[in-house]
């Protein structure tokens, strides 16, 4: 049930923020499939079991309840704890990128000729949309790796029991 696919170690996720949403997007079909799998073999137990379920059966009828909320826990808890992270990114970036604006405006503002002045306001304006751009960027991406985050217990939870019901 494992897929093999390239990730970009040497750059950046911000920079390539369509590479996170498509690890996110291949997690989440692997998940879909080994939870298909999975409901698919509860599914022929419990029919199978009728209104009689042995111990065996009564265990992974309980276990299927107790993983579904402990997942769903472990899910909220791990986006939270990101989005706290998320807020300090930003935080950084904003202030960095007002300290890059201020110096750009401290420099239009000491230019001693007209043409220097634009060369100047070109280059805040340049700067602003090449800061904006990277702000996007690493937006976007920081969100396809929240619900990245909160997509692993479920994940790990799904396959570990599409393999563990697959050797049975």
């Amino acid at each position: 049930m494992k897929t093999h696919r390239v990730r970009n170690t040497t750059g950046n996720r911000a920079a390539h923020p369509l590479n996170a949403w498509t690890d996110l997007m291949f997690k989440a079909g692997e998940m879909m499939t080994a939870s298909a799998q999975v409901i698919g073999h509860r599914t022929a137990r419990m029919a199978m079991a009728g209104p009689a379920p042995s111990q065996r059966d009564q265990h992974e009828f309980d276990l299927m309840s107790r993983e579904k909320i402990e997942a769903a826990a472990e899910s909220v808890h791990a986006m939270a704890i990101r989005m706290l992270g998320l807020h300090q990114e930003v935080a950084v970036m904003a202030i960095q990128h007002m300290l890059s604006g201020t110096a750009n405006l401290i420099s239009v503002a000491g230019s001693s000729s007209l043409h220097q002045s634009g060369r100047r306001q070109s280059k805040l304006a340049h700067d602003t949309l090449l800061n904006s751009a990277e702000a996007v960027s690493q937006f976007n991406a920081s969100l396809a790796d929240i619900a990245e985050t909160g997509l692993q217990p479920i994940h790990a939870r799904a396959t570990a029991n599409a393999k563990r019901l697959t050797n049975l």
